[in-house]
């Protein structure tokens, strides 16, 4: 079993504005390698922005830019399976390869928010942030740093996988599925309204 987990800070509102990316390799169960580095976004620096993660223009002064880095970026994440929280990392990434004009990676994607709604009946509807799923799993980490985001959305696959059996390929196709099909484990009326939309969206 091999996956990689991946975290991208930004420098503001726009998605494409990527400051930091992380990365960290799996094999296993096993955390077999890291990579992070700064990125010059080539963009200005939001002060909410900064105020979470602590990077800011000073930090990236000298650092490549996401063009600079794609090369080796890509070749680690291309043809693999990727694992991030939530869809914010995957549509930053997708949104820095089109203000570059790159070819997109060719990798899966596995978002471990999905995974952790249906794992764990408590987070089905509310609570499955990174850092609240992780406190109540246990795993304490740095939060807002690209590569202990990136690591702490790998425990928490890693944590399915124990709790439920199911394999990687097992949760590729589960969290493609509803989160339950049981009616007594329902949300309320307003949220049932919700999923006949797409819970599980951006909005």
């Amino acid at each position: 079993m091999k996956f990689i987990a991946l975290d991208v800070e930004t420098a503001n509102a726009d998605m494409a504005s990527i400051c930091q990316i992380g990365l960290a390799a799996y094999e296993d169960g096993a955390l077999v390698s890291e990579w992070k580095t700064l990125i010059d976004p080539e963009d200005y620096f939001d002060a909410v922005n900064v105020s979470i993660h602590g990077i800011d223009e000073t930090a990236v002064q000298g650092a490549p830019t996401f063009f600079d880095v794609h090369p080796e970026f890509f070749s680690l994440i291309c043809d693999r399976v990727i694992v991030c929280h939530s869809h914010f990392d995957r549509v930053a990434i997708r949104q820095a390869v089109m203000k570059h004009k790159l070819p997109h990676p060719a990798c899966t994607w596995l978002d471990s928010s999905r995974v952790a709604r249906r794992a764990w009946e408590e987070f089905a509807w509310s609570g499955y942030g990174l850092k609240n799923v992780c406190d109540v799993l246990g795993y304490e980490f740095a939060h807002h740093d690209a590569l202990e985001d990136a690591k702490a959305a790998a425990q928490i696959l890693l944590a399915a996988i124990t709790k439920t059996g199911l394999d990687l390929r097992g949760w590729l196709e589960r969290v493609e599925q509803p989160i339950s099909s049981s009616s007594s484990r329902s949300p309320s009326s307003h949220a049932r309204f919700a999923q006949d939309g797409n819970p599980e969206g951006p909005l």
